[in-house]
């Protein structure tokens, strides 16, 4: 039997080459895209996976990198100033097979229905540090709320996965997930980088998360283990 196939747009970065690692170990075919100077990143891969190089906001290269995948996960990078997040989530969204599951990545900033509470030092970071990002013009994070508006105006079979502090080390398992940022679940405000490309590419047949935008916390995290249903 042919494994499926799925789509991973922005591989290049950390996020993106976990989850090639995932959805190989998962049986999947897999064809990806990122920008032509950031290829030599996922050169291990070469040989088990398909490289299209080009900008992820370009629409020719996501409808051929696309084509015959059961899902499409995008990275969704607020970098420089020209769209690039809102441009790479437009260009999916038009662009993916019309039955596809579409799961795009970004922060707990981000919020579906404007119910997420955020504690001081998370407005802070997000006003101070994106002040400063835009000034330097490398970084617009207005962009990724365009982007995930986008998303949310959708009836496409879209998640948006919603990444607390990311930190590196081995994998802790699937994280927990909650509606809301605030959540008492969601406290520690912790996620290995793994498992969010973990739960990225078990999404796809969680019919549950469709058009959800769930947050996300390590499973082994404080909070998790004294609030999850599982202890």
């Amino acid at each position: 039997m042919k494994a499926k196939k799925i789509c991973i747009v922005g591989a290049s970065g950390k996020l993106g080459q976990y989850m090639i690692e995932h959805a190989l170990a998962a049986g999947y075919q897999v064809s990806t895209v990122c920008r032509e100077q950031s290829l030599p990143k996922i050169a291990r891969f070469v040989g088990r996976i398909e490289m299209h190089a080009a900008p992820t906001d370009d629409a020719d290269t996501i409808r051929q990198a696309s084509q015959g995948c059961q899902a499409v996960l995008t990275v969704l990078v607020p970098w420089g100033m020209q769209r690039y997040a809102s441009g790479t989530a437009q260009a999916v969204l038009n662009e993916a097979p019309e039955d596809a599951r579409l799961i795009f990545s970004c922060g707990w900033h981000i919020s579906l229905d404007g119910q997420d509470r955020y504690d001081w030092k998370l407005k802070a970071i997000v006003a101070v540090a994106g002040r400063i990002a835009r000034w330097l013009r490398v970084v617009d994070i207005d962009d990724q709320v365009r982007a995930t508006q986008q998303i949310f105006n959708s009836d496409r079979r879209w998640t948006v996965v919603r990444g607390s502090d990311l930190e590196e080390g081995d994998s802790e398992g699937l994280p927990v997930w909650s509606k809301h940022v605030g959540d008492p679940i969601l406290a520690s405000n912790r996620t290995r980088r793994t498992d969010f490309a973990l739960f990225m590419v078990h999404a796809i047949n969680d019919a549950t998360l469709i058009q959800q935008a769930p947050a996300i916390c390590s499973s082994k995290s404080e909070s998790a283990l004294r609030y999850s249903p599982q202890h």
